[in-house]
């Protein structure tokens, strides 16, 4: 089925109408993965005091383009979607790299502070590290490694032409209104206490290591808090504005040249969908009428014997991808 026709195929399941269930059923019941063999531990220099882990599930069909997938807030290359849909590229005989941001999964402890939605920087060295391996990559970021994503491809650095297609789930863009929701907003109080509790687990680990980096007066009651006490004063930014202005992907939309899509529905609780405006040419946006933020889990059971939609979605675009960049190098 043409990617298309399968964004408006999209029906939720009978018992999970809305976007706030179909959120918490994505977050929190991962479902089943295929264990995939040839698994590969890489660790990759970011900067002083900084290293970042990821894992590689080798190839089976080494003529196809690798997949770099690039966890969210809180996550980490075991989280339950990336393991899915990494089982699920590497059955189909996909090259597929689970990326650690740094201060997270694996690599906790090994950075002196932790990512943060404008961690572009870190994004392209792990690019540069998986082309030398590889000589094509789709990139594919969830949530706010979906922000970053945007801003590497758009904010004016040298994109290799390697990169061969980018996809953007659910991201967001406005990070300054996602932080406010997030934190206030009656609906997502469990989210925002879901989201600290992994973040506070970083700190501690981080803290452990590097005890001269982290400040005692961290805020965790709320994102907004956390991002004013911790992520823009670490980050070198002069204030929460100053990063939430600096590192929105929406202000990179427009000149984003590399094939790209963005998948968010209609009914994301922190993403609202009048914010995707001034796309470029390269940019087309994907917009379901359910499946929350990052849940997407169907009515209908999907090829893949489960029902996750989102799983097979990606799934197709990175085979229709494929077959764009085949016929374009044959």
């Amino acid at each position: 089925m043409k990617f298309d026709d399968l964004i408006n195929s999209f029906v939720p399941h009978t018992l999970l109408r809305g976007g706030i269930i179909q959120t918490i059923v994505g977050s929190q019941f991962p479902g089943k993965s295929m264990t995939p063999t040839g698994r590969v531990t890489h660790i990759i220099d970011l900067e002083k005091n900084s290293k970042s882990i990821s894992y590689e599930i080798t190839a089976k069909d080494k003529t196809k383009p690798a997949v770099l997938l690039a966890h969210g807030m809180g996550g980490c290359s075991e989280s339950g979607y990336i393991k899915r849909i990494a089982g699920k590229l590497w059955s189909q005989g996909y090259g597929v790299f689970m990326v650690n941001h740094r201060g997270s999964g694996a690599g906790m402890g090994l950075s002196s502070r932790l990512w943060n939605g404008g961690s572009s920087d870190d994004l392209s060295e792990m690019v540069n590290f998986i082309l030398k391996k590889y000589p094509r990559l789709i990139l594919i970021g969830f949530s706010l490694s979906g922000n970053i994503l945007l801003k590497y491809l758009g904010e004016g650095r040298f994109i290799p032409s390697g990169v061969v297609g980018a996809l953007s789930v659910n991201p967001p863009i406005d990070l300054r209104l996602a932080s406010q929701t997030l934190s206030t907003s009656p609906s997502c109080w469990l989210f925002n206490k879901y989201y600290m509790k992994l973040i506070k687990n970083q700190i501690r680990v981080l803290k452990k290591n590097f005890p001269s980096c982290v400040e005692q007066s961290i805020d965790f009651s709320t994102i907004w808090n956390f991002d004013v006490s911790y992520t823009a004063p670490i980050g070198g930014y002069e204030n929460v504005d100053d990063y939430y202005d600096k590192c929105s992907g929406k202000k990179f939309l427009n000149n984003i040249k590399t094939p790209t899509a963005i998948l968010c529905s209609i009914d994301d609780p922190f993403v609202p969908p009048k914010i995707f405006q001034d796309l470029s040419r390269a940019v087309t946006i994907y917009q379901p009428k359910g499946g929350g933020h990052m849940g997407y889990v169907s009515a209908k059971q999907t090829p893949f014997g489960d029902y996750r939609w989102m799983d097979y979605a990606i799934i197709n675009w990175v085979q229709e991808i494929c077959e764009k960049v085949s016929s374009h190098w044959s």
